[in-house]
């Protein structure tokens, strides 16, 4: 090379040596490979809900190899519900600080002015994709393709209605998926990842289950239908039993998709160089086993926010390590930033720490490692619920005091024991508490943002129903306006225009040939447009027949195959307002159904 042949050249001349390994070392080709980066998130699955754990009612080999293979976060933690562990995902931040403050009708949205791991990653060369449940904002710019992912297939809402064959989001188009949720948006995660094997890619795959409803292909729920359970939960009269069994069953299916992923990464030849993050978002949604801990989903307590934690990364992480330091969902993106070698400068401060040197280190234990508090708030409600937790002990929102070494269950209250750090705690938790937004836990007054993308659906989920007209399932995110009898009520949505133009109308809905010829107008401002629904399109509803346990609380709503219309062409300025859709006439008894507004940006604003 360069015409040296000759060994006692490079020993006469070290300094020219040392400056070739230099240039080399800094050619692509002679470089280290940044590692790829695979995040499975589950949806609802408790700590108890893997055999690695301990429970024997299922088998989850796949996700327990990546304990096996790599480092098991003893006690990780999360929040009680999901959107916000998906911002503290995405941030680095307490969910508190970034917007989020709920699970749905805006309140899931991320503020635009945090920084999303995707976007971090994608700023250092990585291909970026994510495949399934997303939960933090629908619209343009909180759709997950404006916050740092080049693909996206899955769904933007907290709750889905029917897990076969679904209507699903593909780059902010509605499209029809096919087959059983969860196996459909791994396929796609694969398929990403064969597309860009020879790149750098961050892969996130946050599966929507064992979330509600519960629905699973019968390869995975005849195992479990009718068999006996051996542990019960931490109360077994509020254990329903029938529930328990589909989300185990769930659970084996996510497993087997787990297995997919990770088969697909070794056959790709990339697996030694793929850095697995597995966790859960939340405690159980049921009240089966979890070890004893006190709580579920929607609690502060160790049961609602301890979940699963792995990390995997051949080489670099020892296998079967178990770190028994306090970790938390902000932790995640300044570990795996840091693992990648990936500048996270340009982030706003982070609540989190990187955990590399204690997933690195062949004895975590042994780490010099700064003791600190991890807090827990749950939204809603007028006082905000505020849990903080140490190595050793957890303060309750009520102001208790609990030794997690010695009682896990959360049963007796040591505080007047050890009033000093009673004190100290309550006195965090108060800290925390006032820093919260004003506002904090009430209803959202962001718009919903329109026009910035060509494309902007509006959901019933973020609409308003006004007189007769409800919701089709009490959670709203996947439900549709029905029961609209009167021209008098109406349907609304507060939106803010971004850019200004003319807009094409379409409503998704359904109506009986009995209710056909509804006329409706959707107005914004000044302007209006109107149009006589007379076609008839009566689909069945669907979902009850998959269901392995009844929606009596109707949660998630059944869903339908709606059907778009046209309602025309509405001119609308760059301004905040109320878009509004009502029907002028009802010749029948009710008018059309509604799952979506949607707005289609056709042309700049006439002249």
């Amino acid at each position: 090379m360069f015409g040296v042949r000759k060994p006692e050249f490079c020993m006469k001349h070290p300094r020219f040596l040392r400056f070739l390994c230099v240039v080399l070392m800094s050619l692509p080709v002679f470089a280290e490979a940044k590692p790829n980066v695979l995040i499975i998130l589950a949806d609802d699955q408790g700590w108890g809900d893997l055999s690695v754990h301990g429970n024997p009612d299922l088998q989850t080999p796949r996700i327990d190899s990546l304990a096996q293979e790599g480092a098991l976060m003893d006690r990780f933690f999360v929040c009680p519900v999901c959107s916000p562990t998906r911002a503290e995902l995405l941030t680095g931040r307490y969910y508190t600080r970034t917007g989020v403050h709920g699970v749905s009708v805006g309140q899931e949205r991320l503020n635009l002015d945090e920084t999303t791991l995707a976007q971090v990653f994608k700023d250092a060369g990585y291909a970026t994709g994510a495949f399934g449940k997303w939960h933090n904002g629908t619209q343009h710019p909180y759709h997950p393709n404006a916050r740092g992912f080049d693909e996206f297939y899955g769904f933007c809402s907290g709750h889905w209605g029917s897990y076969f064959d679904t209507e699903m989001d593909h780059n902010g188009q509605i499209v029809q998926g096919r087959g059983f949720i969860v196996d459909d948006c791994a396929g796609r995660a694969m398929d990403f990842m064969s597309a860009h094997k020879d790149q750098p890619f961050l892969c996130y795959f946050p599966a929507n289950t064992p979330h509600s409803p519960m629905q699973v292909p019968d390869a995975f729920y005849k195992k479990f239908d009718g068999a006996a359970i051996q542990l019960r939960g931490s109360k077994p009269d509020g254990e329903d039993l029938q529930h328990t069994r589909a989300a185990l069953a769930m659970c084996e299916n996510l497993d087997w998709n787990v297995g997919r992923l990770l088969d697909h990464l070794k056959k790709l030849g990339v697996a030694e160089n793929t850095i697995v993050l597995y966790f859960s978002d939340n405690g159980p949604n049921g009240w089966r086993w979890n070890d004893g801990m006190k709580g579920r989903k929607g609690s502060v307590d160790e049961g609602g926010v301890r979940v699963p934690c792995f990390l995997r990364w051949p080489g670099k992480i020892p296998a079967g390590i178990r770190v028994p330091q306090i970790a938390s969902s902000i932790d995640l993106l300044p570990t795996l930033a840091d693992l990648a070698g990936v500048d996270v400068s340009g982030t706003k401060p982070m609540d989190g720490r990187s955990l590399r040197p204690l997933l690195t280190a062949a004895t975590p234990e042994s780490v010099a490692w700064t003791p600190r508090e991890l807090f827990n708030v749950a939204p809603g409600g007028k006082v905000p619920q505020v849990s903080v937790r140490t190595q050793r002990y957890r303060l309750d929102p009520l102001g208790g005091l609990y030794d997690m070494v010695s009682d896990p269950g959360q049963s007796r209250d040591v505080a007047t024991e050890h009033p000093a750090e009673a004190d100290r705690l309550r006195s965090l938790a108060r800290e925390f508490a006032s820093s919260l937004p004003p506002g904090f836990g009430r209803p959202d007054p962001r718009p919903y943002t329109v026009g910035y993308s060509d494309f902007t659906p509006l959901p019933a989920r973020d609409g308003t129903p006004h007189g007769t007209v409800r919701r089709s399932g009490r959670a709203p995110n996947c439900s549709y306006f029905t029961n609209w009898t009167r021209v008098e009520d109406a349907v609304t949505w507060d939106i803010e225009v971004g850019q200004p133009g003319r807009y094409e109308v379409e409503i998704y809905y359904a109506c009986s040939k009995a209710d056909a010829g509804a006329e409706l107008e959707c107005s914004f401002g000044g302007a209006a447009v109107r149009a006589v629904v007379d076609q008839p399109h009566d689909p069945p509803l669907v979902g009850a027949e998959a269901d392995r346990v009844s929606r009596a609380d109707h949660a998630e709503s059944y869903v339908k195959a709606f059907k778009p219309f046209p309602l025309g062409i509405l001119e609308l300025p760059a301004a905040r307002g109320t878009l509004k859709l009502k029907a002028l006439r009802i010749p029948g008894a009710a008018a059309p159904e509604i799952r979506y507004l949607n707005l289609r940006r056709v042309g700049a604003p006439a002249r």
